[in-house]
């Protein structure tokens, strides 16, 4: 393990964690935010709005952890470049999320409008 591999496994759930902090105020007035939506738009389920900002956070410390501590195998990519592509997509992901939760006030909003 690198200083900069490591520096990608920190660093990927604590700007996560920041995101979910800095959208919380915004999120105040919902008890609850949703968590997966329909092909149509529809809200399937929602989670509890502190367990909900948690989440992906959580799951990308788990997931950096994993990625990071697996042995590596011969043929295998540059686990730098792994860590920070899964890094990369955690952020969009988490970003995308974020501002689709937001746009949601009922159930069934398709968060379009």
């Amino acid at each position: 393990m690198t200083t900069a591999e490591a520096a990608v496994a920190v660093a990927a759930p604590l700007v996560l964690a920041l995101m979910s902090l800095r959208a919380a105020p915004g999120l105040r007035h919902r008890d609850r935010l949703p968590m997966q939506w329909s092909r149509n738009g529809r809200v399937r389920w929602t989670a509890p709005r502190r367990v909900a900002l948690a989440m992906l956070p959580a799951l990308a410390a788990a997931m950096m952890a994993v990625l990071l501590l697996a042995p590596a195998r011969p043929n295998d990519p540059p686990r730098l470049a792994v860590l920070a592509g899964v890094a990369a997509l955690m952020v969009m992901v988490h970003a995308y999320w974020l501002r689709r939760a937001g746009r949601d006030d009922r159930p069934g909003d398709d968060g379009r409008g």
